[in-house]
């Protein structure tokens, strides 16, 4: 295993891949450079002497500028380097056009066949309130048909509360509708009864409409303030709701229907050089197989924005992309928050100095393929391929929004570590070994391994039988944990 790794041949850093002592000697490209303070693991070493105002290099992209002399061999982190991101931008199009020769291996999963056609990974019994007064009744009623079924024949039994539904206006009213929605609509619920007050402001009868289409054999609704006693009657319409979806069984599903959200929290300085690539060639290859992946966290594609715009297959992607990222700089600078200040103190303690250099991590995430699709926040996928998805990088709020354009999991890298989950399997991969050695309990895979000499390819290979195993049904930690929320973007003000 190398000590230390030059990303990229135009890099003017490289990247400690075990701590490193001042002092020590490092070899890079034949070079010998003697360290001049100590390097954590995950941090960057810098190859040359710099002046202020030079240019860092990392993946060959600038990740932002020094502001002080800095000596070859030193340690370059978040109180040398600044951002070079700023307001809005113009952009061009420059079409890149990637050509990805991946076979097709006709590969399938066990998943459930809905009525509609779609497909399930998960078959659950979920309530869901329109608003978040009737909490507790959705928690009595989910812990009620639990004891009752002792949790058999059905993969699990989740109540979803949330805080809105009501006091809301404009796009804040619309955004908990959507992914309400959404989340009615998903097919890895076998059964869902949506529980509402009935005097809130996402009225249960209109919100129904709004469901246009719902199986209305697997989906119930209940008004609590229209019945004398709503658990009674909740429990008869999970009853039935048990009933139907208990009989349901999986069958071989092709792996080209398989859709996946793509997502990273906690990131490190190894984000970019293991998990995060891992992740890129494992969605070359499911949109090679005809199936679906989602990048969002679009606050955390600054800096690396152009390179996702020169793959949209045509300019209309290209304009819709650009609003994309524009519509979130708009969003920060009217609320008098720069764009650039992004990197949490989790990140910058694993090695993340600047947002550029985020982003230039995160985006590898959806690998080298064209994107086909970009979605608004609670639109649902209507394009197979890559697609990009508007929601803000907050870990709950973004996990939330790829199920709810209908992944039937959610793939999320981390460097630091979290236990969290969506409601729909929320897969953790290491960034490094030493995480998932810690918390075993937290992380699903480890893809430490790739600085440990284990080849790309070989890890991806393992990472697909993986991710086919819990499509069909093996759980992951936040699923046998019980850990499953729900988060809603807001924007605006609470009446």
């Amino acid at each position: 295993m190398t000590s230390v790794l030059k990303i990229n041949p135009s890099d003017n850093v490289a990247v400690a891949i075990v701590a490193q002592k001042a002092g020590n000697l490092i070899q890079v490209e034949g070079n010998e450079i003697t360290l001049l303070e100590d390097i954590p693991a995950g941090h960057k070493v810098a190859l040359k002497d710099f002046v202020p105002g030079e240019n860092v290099i990392k993946y060959g992209y600038p990740i932002g500028h020094v502001t002080a002399d800095v000596r070859k061999g030193a340690w370059l982190n978040e109180h040398n380097i600044k951002t070079n991101l700023a307001g809005l931008l113009e952009y061009s199009y420059h079409p890149t056009s990637p050509k990805l020769d991946l076979p097709k291996q006709n590969l399938t999963f066990k998943g459930y066949r809905r009525t509609n056609g779609d497909v399930g990974i998960r078959n659950e019994i979920w309530i869901i309130p329109t608003v978040g007064c009737v909490n507790g009744i959705v928690n009595q009623l989910a812990e009620k048909l639990r004891q009752e079924t002792a949790g058999q024949g059905v993969d699990a039994i989740v109540a979803f509360p949330h805080n809105y539904g009501c006091s809301q206006l404009g796009d804040d009213h619309e955004n908990t509708k959507k992914i309400l929605r959404d989340m009615v609509m998903h097919p890895n619920a076998g059964g869902v009864l949506v529980v509402g007050l009935g005097c809130e402001n996402n009225q249960p009868d209109v919100f129904e409409q709004f469901c246009a289409g719902y199986d209305k054999e697997r989906v119930r609704f209940l008004v609590a303030q229209k019945t004398h006693d709503e658990i009674a009657d909740g429990m008869a319409l999970l009853h039935e709701l048990y009933d139907k979806a208990r009989t349901d069984v999986r069958t071989e599903i092709p792996l080209s229907e398989l859709r996946v959200g793509l997502k990273c929290g906690g990131s490190d300085g190894f984000s970019g050089i293991t998990a995060n690539p891992l992740l890129g060639m494992f969605s070359d290859f499911l949109v090679a197989q005809g199936g679906t992946s989602v990048l969002t966290e679009v606050p955390e594609m600054f800096g690396a924005e152009t390179i996702l715009m020169n793959r949209c297959e045509n300019e209309q992607l290209f304009g819709q992309t650009v609003r994309l990222i524009n519509d979130f700089k708009e969003y920060f600078l009217s609320h008098g928050e720069p764009v650039g200040e992004n990197p949490s103190p989790g990140n910058k303690a694993g090695g993340i100095s600047t947002l550029e250099e985020k982003a230039l991590g995160c985006t590898q995430k959806c690998g080298k393929s064209s994107v086909r699709g970009v979605l608004a926040y609670g639109e649902r996928l209507h394009v197979k391929g890559l697609n990009l998805l508007s929601a803000p990088g907050n870990d709950l709020v973004a996990a939330t929004a790829l199920a709810s354009c209908g992944c039937h999991m959610v793939l999320f890298t981390t460097g630091r570590g979290t236990p969290f989950g969506t409601y729909v399997p929320t897969m953790k991969i290491s960034t490094n070994t030493a995480l998932a050695q810690n918390k075993p309990d937290w992380i699903d895979f480890n893809a430490g391994v790739i600085v440990e000499d284990e080849p790309m390819e070989q890890t991806c290979k393992r990472f697909t039988d993986y991710v086919i195993r819990v499509a069909s049904g093996e759980y992951v930690n936040n699923e046998r944990k019980g850990y499953r929320e729900t988060a809603i973007f807001k924007t605006g003000v609470t009446l």
